[in-house]
């Protein structure tokens, strides 16, 4: 922490009377500060310190000034009894008395009420009272202060007491102490849960109090007696003032840190300037001074681990990485004193106080713990300007030297430079064998190993060096200096204007940030800077993950490899695109490595990449092409160079860009295997272009193949539409005719002039959608009387069937096939004879005979005789019929058989035929025959049944 004075001012003594710098108070927007010094009030310019009003309305010493909490008033009381209240205009508006002298005035924070303190008494004013409500002491007040809420009046007595009042005055806590309580405060801190009240004794103590009146924490001594306290930087921190003739700053807790300045007579009061890092300080010699407080950044960072002081006395040690794997990223040591330097090294924490230094260790060796423990203590001041620490040893660095200390505090080495050191960093190494690098104001850069005496340098630059870091693997140094100019060396490599601060990357050696301008820039390689919005200072970076320091905070930013790695694959330098990938890329960035590495046949980097995305499918293709691979090596170089573009080709083909595969393909004379490609992933446009440029493939089975698939995917229409077109009009027919798209099929009878096949099916489909008219045409458009009878029959058509039979009989394989069933369907409609004739044209005496042999059967068991007698006639005829002999000679065995039936056949219709004649006699109301005619016929009967034959079914004697 440094201290610069802003401005003083020293009111001269006036008549010989010493003026004394009594109280201060700011106006709450910092503006402006009200001071009793001697008889006056005066106000001053908060920033520059110039004498704004000089008020005379007090006639003795003023005693106490106070700001209300809006600003719009102020009051001031002293040693003339009196307490004016006047307006930010300077203007007395109010005034009233005490019987005392006014040793404290306060302004209630959250309203217009008004504390007035003598040695007896304290009033209570506000705008809405008529008159001061007065309250009996029995000690005189010393001190008095508001709480932050405004509800209670702390009270600070000569006699010891501390009473604690409510708003109104009443007593709600008496608190005893064994001196004088010169100054109290309460803590202006939200943070807190409970409401703290510091007290300055002159027993020289500092000690601090609950609302309740329990003690919180144990008095704290002090070299002094306390004047004033007041709490700074929304209660972190506390100024205390007094009889030391300084102003000092402790922790809210009253740990000492640091003395703010030495004026030289006793410091009455110490207040600080609202919302910034100024205080003012009223001296016993008449003096005002404002000073401003500059906080240092005390901190430290190796790797991920960084290190930073809080509230001057706690370290904070975070982890920059656990964050991402939900673990404990911070952890806080108490040290209860003022933390001056810390640095951190792997599992070394190096702590320096005030007067020692603490050794802390990480209690396991995991890479992720955040528990300290103590290790050393080195109870020595040992004065730096900065500070370091190895595995077994911390060093100092003082201007031009460098000293070595073990864990023990025993001095062991100590370099002396040739010019002042800016920059130093551990840069790893064996215990006990660490290196560190140096960067001086001369603008060398000097590397020390802490077992080696001897500085080795390495390169002398023209300015001041601000920042510097090495390259993981040691062969490059990156250096900022004083004209913020970044360089990277050995021999200059880069250089880059507008940098604060650089840093190599940990797992990459050929990739390092520089921030600077609001900017960070992130260099890779020889390729491009990769640039994006920042604020402060960059202070590590490792994998993806940059550090960056910003107002006291280290945040981890991520920033993208995409860059750089895709302009390693563009060299085709796999293997250092797979290293920037493995710091951390998005998994369509290590698809695009894998399948560039696996198109440039580097199979290792390509199953690497698949690994990480965990693409099952895509490792089992990098075996299968790397097995492949193997196989053609032994081939000639013209063949492999073949070979090595097609398994190019099938690799696009699995990465999706199936156009250049196909084209590698179609450069290699391999056009069929583009085609199958193409017709493979149904892109049948891009496949009839591949066929058409090839004389050897034929473009219809190509359409057919994709009528196929159009059929299986039931596009029924495009199928068609494609069988037609590839010059299979059947298989189109078949679908029309299965979808019954009839005019369709009548549009193809209709142009297919020679295919009787096609016609004959478009006939089928039009017959059983009973379009019969359509399918009459079709058959006599290609001359098939057989199926146009056949259609005939099946219509029942059987005058057209016969007539067609008739006229075509020549053309017709089987005329039975028409008469045959056109007889069946006679003998349904009882029309026999006509049967009869059917199946006499059809050639089919046995249907003749099997139908008269039903009709006698019937006409027999309806006694109709004479009906019996004429098909047995008929019979006869038709058996004869079928004898094929010409002669008595050529007579076969089974014609003379058949001669032998048709001559009974000739008798039973003779006998039927006589026995009608009787039956109608014997069975009929009347006759037409002669008895005579009668007598005969018995006659005929009686002789041919009882000699020749025995009587027939239905025949009784």
């Amino acid at each position: 922490m440094r201290t610069t004075l802003a401005w003083s001012d020293k009111v001269p003594d006036r008549n010989g009377v010493k003026v004394v710098v009594q109280d201060i108070a700011f106006h709450p927007d910092g503006s402006q500060i009200v001071a009793a010094i001697g008889s006056r009030v005066m106000i001053y310019d908060a920033v520059n310190g110039t004498l704004l009003h000089s008020l005379k309305g007090h006639k003795d010493t003023v005693y106490t000034v106070d700001f209300a909490h809006d600003g719009k008033r102020f009051a001031s009381g002293g040693a003339d009894n009196v307490v004016i209240i006047w307006t930010d205009k300077a203007e007395g508006i109010l005034k009233y008395t005490h019987n005392e002298s006014i040793q404290k005035v306060a302004y209630n924070p959250q309203s217009q009420c008004l504390a007035s303190c003598t040695a007896s008494d304290f009033g209570l004013w506000s705008p809405e009272q008529k008159s001061v409500a007065k309250h009996k002491v029995v000690s005189k007040i010393l001190c008095a202060n508001w709480s932050l809420d405004g509800e209670y009046l702390a009270l600070g007595l000569f006699n010891g007491q501390i009473l604690i009042r409510d708003k109104q005055g009443g007593e709600k806590v008496t608190i005893e102490r064994s001196a004088p309580v010169w100054t109290i405060a309460w803590s202006p801190s939200r943070d807190e849960q409970m409401d703290i009240l510091a007290v300055g004794c002159w027993d020289r103590t500092l000690s601090f109090y609950q609302f309740n009146g329990t003690q919180y924490g144990k008095d704290r001594k002090l070299q002094f007696d306390p004047c004033c306290v007041s709490y700074f930087n929304k209660g972190k921190y506390l100024l205390v003032s007094g009889s030391n003739r300084k102003a000092s700053l402790y922790t809210k807790e009253g740990i000492f840190l640091s003395d703010i300045c030495d004026t030289g007579a006793w410091v009455w009061a110490v207040k600080a300037r609202p919302k910034t890092n100024t205080i003012a300080v009223g001296c016993d010699d008449g003096t005002i001074s404002a000073y401003h407080l500059v906080f240092g950044t005390v901190h430290g960072i190796f790797q991920e681990r960084y290190s930073y002081r809080e509230n001057m006395t706690d370290v904070i040690v975070q982890h920059l990485m656990t964050e991402q794997v939900g673990l404990v990223s911070k952890v806080r040591i108490k040290t209860r004193d003022f933390v001056k330097k810390i640095a951190v090294y792997r599992d070394r924490l190096a702590v320096q106080l005030s007067d020692r230094i603490i050794i802390y260790e990480l209690s396991n060796e995991s890479s992720y713990d955040m528990h300290y423990r103590v290790r050393e203590r080195i109870q020595k001041d040992l004065p730096c300007s900065l500070l370091v620490v190895t595995s077994l040893h911390f060093i100092l660095c003082q201007q031009r030297k460098l000293q070595q200390y073990n864990f023990s505090g025993k001095k062991e080495r100590e370099w002396i430079l040739e010019s002042p050191i800016r920059y130093i960093t551990v840069t790893g190494g064996a215990k006990g064998k660490e290196g560190l690098l140096v960067g001086l104001k001369d603008g060398s850069v000097l590397q020390l190993f802490i077992d080696n005496p001897f500085p080795i340098p390495l390169i002398k630059q023209s300015n001041a060096i601000v920042c510097l870091d090495i390259s993981v693997n040691r062969e490059k140094l990156a250096v900022v200096d004083d004209t913020n100019t970044c360089l990277i060396t050995k021999e200059l490599l880069y250089e880059e204007k507008g940098a604060n601060s650089v840093a190599w990357n940990t797992e990459f050696d050929d990739m390092l940030c520089f921030a600077g301008q609001n900017q960070l820039k992130i260099k890779t390689g020889n390729f491009p800077v990769h640039a994006q919005r920042m604020q402060g200072f960059v202070v590590g970076f490792t994998g993806s993950k940059v550090f960056c320091l910003h107002a006291l905070a280290v945040q981890a930013m991520d920033v993208p490899q995409s860059a750089p790695l895709y302009r390693y694959v563009e060299q085709k330098e796999f293997t250092l695109a797979y290293r920037v990938a493995c710091l951390g890329v998005t998994e369509s960035d290590w698809r695009l490595l894998a399948w560039e590495a696996l198109k440039h046949m580097n199979f290792d980097i390509a199953r690497k990449g698949f690994i990480r995305v965990r693409d099952i499918r895509y490792i089992e293709l990098v075996n299968t092409v790397e097995a492949t691979r193997k196989g053609q090596l032994s081939v000639a170089p013209d063949v492999d160079k073949k070979n090595k573009t097609m398994l190019q080709a099938e690799i696009l083909a699995y990465q999706g860009k199936f156009h250049l595969a196909a084209k590698l393909l179609s450069d290699c004379d391999e056009a069929p295997k583009a085609i199958q490609l193409f017709s493979d992933l149904r892109m049948w446009d891009e496949a009839k272009k591949y066929a058409a440029a090839s004389k050897s493939i034929d473009v219809k089975q190509l359409v057919q193949d994709q009528a196929k698939w159009a059929e299986d995917v039931h596009d029924w229409r495009a199928a068609t539409e494609m069988y037609l077109a590839s010059g299979n009009v059947l298989k189109a027919v078949q679908l029309m005719g299965a979808r019954g798209w009839f005019n369709d099929l009548m549009d193809v009878v209709q142009k297919q002039d020679c295919d009787a096949k096609v016609l004959a099916t478009c006939a089928e489909f039009l017959l059983q959608a009973g379009k019969f008219k359509q399918c009459r045409d079709v058959y006599l458009k290609i001359g098939d009387f057989d199926s146009l009878m056949k259609m005939h029959i099946a219509c029942q058509d059987w005058e057209e069937a016969v007539r067609l039979a008739q006229k075509h009989k020549d053309k017709i394989k089987n005329v039975a096939d028409v008469y045959v069933p056109y007889a069946e369907w006679l003998t349904t409609q009882d029309r026999y004879e006509d049967a009869l004739a059917a199946y006499t044209s059809a050639k089919r005496p046995d249907q003749c005979i099997k139908l008269l042999e039903q009709l006698i059967a019937s006409a027999v068991f309806e006694t109709r005789f004479k009906d019996a007698s004429y098909y047995h006639w008929r019979l006869c005829d038709e058996m004869l019929s079928t004898i094929q002999a010409t002669s008595p000679e050529g007579v076969t065995e089974a014609e003379k058989v058949k001669i032998e039936q048709a001559l009974a056949h000739e008798a039973s219709a003779d006998v039927y035929y006589a026995y009608s004649l009787i039956f109608a006699y014997t069975d009929e109301p009347f006759t037409t025959l002669l008895p005579e005619t009668l007598f005969h016929t018995s006659r005929f009967l009686l002789n041919t049944l009882g000699k020749h034959m025995a009587p027939p079914p239905g025949v009784s004697l």
